[in-house]
């Protein structure tokens, strides 16, 4: 039984970045996982990634890249204010200006950078680096 599919595709991308793989394939897919599946696509840390439909439900193709170090679920999912996102980068990325920490606002997924160039808060959903 899986809890928590956000956790589950990342570390599913992970384990296959970490054994040298070019691709993987997540079989639950969710409006969460496809936004932050593009925002790492965006920043590149994985390649292209399409969606394929099939009788039980949609699974997901990613292309990797080999540039992931570490990913991961950020839980408990911390709320966040919009002066407080350097304790959190300090916590989960491994140096200043290095990864990315996705945070659910109210414009949508965005990265802790671009938050904190708009000024809004939310909750912190994953990292990558």
């Amino acid at each position: 039984m899986l809890n928590d599919t956000l956790s589950n595709a990342l570390s599913n991308i992970l384990n296959n970045e970490r054994i040298g793989k070019t691709e993987c394939s997540i079989r639950i897919s969710s409006k969460i996982i496809k936004n932050i599946l593009k925002i790492m696509n965006e920043n590149g840390y994985i390649g292209t990634f399409t969606e394929i439909s099939d009788l039980r439900g949609s699974v997901l193709k990613v292309n990797l890249l080999g540039s992931i170090n570490k990913c991961g679920a950020i839980k408990p999912r911390y709320s966040i204010k919009k002066e407080n996102y350097e304790k959190f980068e300090k916590r989960y990325l491994p140096a200043k200006d290095v990864g990315i920490i996705f945070v659910s606002t109210p414009e949508g997924i965005l990265t802790h950078l671009e938050a904190k160039k708009k000024g809004l808060g939310g909750k912190l959903l994953a990292y990558c680096y």
